[in-house]
């Protein structure tokens, strides 16, 4: 199986920061009381602490089948992050137009 624990948490720790931008422009803006903008943010936000560590435990572990594990739990928070900071998106989108 190919090692994709490296990438995961590359692109997680890039997107949490991401979402913590978008976070901290809500609570600024006071836009956050309009919306479910910031719930979906704050999920994302969440799956993607978790998948970072878990990404993080896979590459430094030396067991086999709990790196696997770990890199798949992980593989899957990356996905409902994503799918988190979609619905984020289109909030957005629809919003602004």
């Amino acid at each position: 199986m190919k090692k994709t624990a490296p990438h995961i948490l590359n692109a997680s720790t890039n997107l949490l920061g991401f979402c913590l931008v978008i976070i901290t422009s809500l609570k600024i803006t006071k836009f956050s009381h309009h919306s479910y903008l910031d719930e979906f943010t704050i999920g994302a936000i969440f799956c993607l602490m978790v998948s970072c560590t878990l990404s993080f435990l896979a590459i430094r572990t030396d067991k086999e089948k709990l790196s696997d594990k770990l890199e798949n739990i992980a593989d899957v928070l990356f996905f409902v992050a994503l799918i988190c900071i979609s619905l984020a998106v289109c909030i957005v989108s629809i919003d602004v137009v």
